[in-house]
Order: structure tokens, then sequence, then C-alpha cells
């Protein structure tokens, strides 16, 4: 096997493909709900677990498939989500019901939390003899990811119009078909791989129903409100197998999820600054699509491509930030990202956020914030992988990218409520506060990064 085989370009292009269609089927299917309720006879219930289904199944298995990827080796596991992604989809295109498409949904997510951890591991097994590569890597993997989220609507729509709302579930098998081709020719076939590690399945068993109980009552909390026994029920079965959870792993001789990992300052810094990043940004997007559309009347098109300067310059920043963490570490993209994105959510909130401001008035802010996370997201990848040995890195990018799944819901669900009650001056009292609390938060998120102190990304002193 050539030597240069584990860092060509195909190899990149392999992991970004994973990451296009797991990003891309988390909007694609919003422009298309409409015309699902009307063929599938659902209620808008029914529709809205269309959405919730793909991010509790992602969510909930994203812990167990990094264990799988480093048990199993990340070449297969990754695979084996291309194939589950592939099928899924199938499914979905053929659903005669929103139950079963909902069902094949969920089973989209299993595939997408298979394909993401494993894609992070291959990425890492390859570039870690060189950090400086490696940030530039995820650089271009998160923004492969970008423009995939950004592409979905406008995507979905253009499919929409040549025929039914199954093709935007049909338009990820040839994706998957490419992606499973060009890793079975230039992924090693031990990528990530040990194979003295066991797994650990009460553990496993426990995260899962810890994670669903949470995911389900966070998303169920935007409909039924924070008080209901429903989201109460939830919470505490989350509660309950936590802790369950955390007094196995301490006793497991494998455990599934090493808690030495949060000893590392790096570590729970990037994860803990992760968390924050999605908790804001989520929650910004669902509030401000709602303030939009409730206070300044845009219509669905208008307040797709009012956020488009949220895409366009995350991409850009994405690509920059790899540069500068080569040439500063990792600690300076993260701190100066933290500092501008929170910078825009209070730009925004103090000019943009008002019934009778321009669009221009909001331009800086939806400037500022993707231009922050750009830089900060991909150092922060690097972070976690840099502080763990090479045979974590699946488990470590699952805990990241669950953390961020959590953190995200939590985001939504949170300022969803603070914005949901009220009329048009309640609304854009409520945004103004909700981006205030964003500011904060992306200041604590810079501080941490600071503290923390995380690992370098210059380049390799030797080959």
């Amino acid at each position: 096997m050539a030597t240069e085989r584990p860092t060509s370009p195909a190899l990149l292009l392999a992991c970004s493909f994973a990451f296009i269609i797991v990003q891309l089927d988390v909007t694609i299917v919003n422009v298309a709900l409409p015309r699902m309720g009307a063929e599938l006879h659902a209620s808008v219930g029914a529709l809205q677990w269309v959405v919730d289904a793909y991010t509790l199944g992602f969510a909930v298995f994203l812990l167990s498939a990094g264990v799988m990827g480093d048990k199993f080796g990340s070449r297969h596991v990754f695979l084996a989500g291309f194939g589950l992604f592939l099928l899924a989809s199938a499914a979905c295109a053929l659903a005669p019901s929103a139950l079963l498409l909902n069902c094949a949904r969920a089973l989209q997510g299993v595939g997408a939390a298979l394909l993401v951890p494993s894609s992070l591991a291959i990425l890492n097994a390859a570039y870690r003899h060189d950090p400086a590569r490696l940030a530039k890597a995820i650089g271009w993997w998160t923004a492969a990811g970008g423009v995939s989220i950004a592409a979905g609507p406008v995507i979905g729509g253009m499919l929409l119009t040549v025929g039914s709302w199954r093709n935007i579930f049909w338009v990820n098998v040839p994706v998957c078909l490419a992606g499973c081709a060009l890793t079975w020719a230039v992924v090693p076939r031990a990528a990530g791989k040990a194979p003295v590690r066991q797994l650990d399945w009460p553990g496993q068993s426990l995260a899962i129903v810890a994670l669903a109980g949470l995911i389900a009552a966070v998303i169920e909390a935007q409909s039924l409100g924070l008080a209901h026994p429903v989201v109460w029920g939830g919470l505490l079965m989350a509660a309950v197998a936590s802790m369950a959870f955390i007094a196995v792993e301490r006793r497991a001789a494998a455990p599934m999820l090493p808690l030495s990992l949060f000893g590392s300052r790096p570590f729970s810094g990037a994860v803990l600054f992760g968390v924050l990043v999605n908790f804001t940004y989520y929650g910004m997007i669902f509030v401000l699509s709602f303030y939009l559309q409730r206070v300044r009347g845009y219509s669905v098109m208008q307040t797709g491509l009012a956020f488009l300067p949220l895409t366009g310059t995350f991409i850009f920043s994405n690509i920059a930030s790899g540069r500068l963490a080569t040439r500063s570490g990792l600690r300076t993209p993260m701190v100066a990202g933290g500092l501008i994105c929170g910078g825009g959510y209070a730009l925004l909130g103090a000019c943009g956020i008002a019934p009778d401001a321009s669009f221009l008035a909001m331009l800086p802010g939806l400037v500022l914030i993707p231009a922050g996370m750009g830089l900060a997201v991909p150092p922060m990848t690097t972070a976690i992988l840099s502080s763990v040995e090479k045979e974590q890195a699946g488990t470590a990018s699952a805990i990241l990218n669950t953390a961020r799944q959590v953190g995200g819901a939590a985001g939504v669900a949170l300022f969803g409520a603070i914005v949901a009650q009220g009329d048009g001056a309640a609304i854009t009292a409520g945004v103004r506060a909700v981006m205030a609390m964003c500011a904060l938060l992306l200041l604590a998120a810079a501080v941490t990064a600071g503290w923390t102190r995380p690992g370098q990304a210059r380049p390799a002193l030797a080959r």
C-alpha cells in the first residue's frame, strides 16, 4: 500500500461527502413539508417529526458510533454509515405514510451518527503527523458542511419544481455511492482501529436512554411547553439514566466514555465551547426566522434569502481558520472567533432588531456572527482530536458532536419559549434579549478558550 494514500485529496473528499449529506438532510426537507403533508395526509405534529426524528436518531447514537469506530475501525463504520444512509434515504423516498417516513428519517439520523465521528477519526489518522494540515483539512470539511446546509433549501426547491418531494431523498443515493467508492479506494483498512477495546453494552444502553429522554424532551418543549408532563418525564428519565451511566462508567473495565477525558482542560474546554456555539447559533436562527416572518412580514423565501450572509461568510472564514491556526496555534482563532461572533450578536440586537429597521441594519451582525464561528469551529474540533490518543479519536469527536447537538436543541427550546408569546413589540423585545444573551455566552466561550489553552496546530518539524 502506498504511504501517500491516506493523505490524498480524495480522502478529504470522501470525508466531505459524508458531512455534505448529513448537513444537507438537516435543511433540504423544510421546503418540502407542505407537499409531504398534502400527499401523506399528515398532521402538523407528524410533519415536525420529519425534521425532529432525524435530529433524535443522530444525537442519540453519536456516542455509540464513536465507540464502534474506535473498536472496529473508522473505515468499516464509515462505509456502514454510507450504506445505512443510502438505504434509509430510499426508504424515505418510498414511504407510503408519515409514520414510516419518520421511522426512515430516524434511521437516516443513525446513519449520520455513524458518518460524522468516523469521518473525523479518518481525517485525524491521515493528518495527525502534521497538525497544520489537520487544521486545514478540518476547515475544508467544515466548509463543505456549511455549503450543503445553506444549499439545502435551494436544492430542495429546485427538485420540487421538477418532480415529487420524494426526489429530495433520492438525491442522496449517488452521493452515498460516490462516498463509498472513494472510501473503499483511498481509506486504509485499519484506519482508527483499536482491536483491544471491548464494547461497553451497559454503558451504551444507558447513554442511548439518557440522550433519547433529553433530546425528546427538548424537542417537545417547543410545542408542549416546559411544564408539560411529557417534557418533565423525559428530563427525569434522562437524569436517572445519566446518573446510572456515570456509575457504570466509573466501574467499567473498558468504559465507552472514559471520564478521565474531561480531566483534560483542552478537551473539556473545547466541548464547552462547542456547546455554547451551537446553543446560541441554532437558537438565534430559530428566533430570527420567527421574528422576520411574524414581525417584519417576510415570506418563507425572503427569510431564507435573509440568512444567506450567514452561510457565505462562514465558508470563507472556515478556510481562513486553518491558516491562522497554523501561524498562531489553536487558541488565537478560538478566542478571536468567540469575540467576533459575540460582537455580531450584540450588533444585531442593538442595531438590526426593530420593526422599522432595514435589512442593511442587520447585515453587519449577520456577517460577523458566521465570521467568528468559522474562525473558531475548525480549531475547536482540532483541539478535541489533538488532546486524545489516536485510538480515541472516534469517541472524542462523538462526544463533541453529541454535546453540540444537545446544545443546539436546548437553544431552540429556550429561546423559542422567550419569543413564542405576545405581539410584535413583545417578540422584538424578546429577540433583543436573546441576542444579548448570545453575546454574553460567546464572551464566556472566548474566555473558556483562553483559559483552557488548546494545543497548537503548527507544521510538523519532521516527516
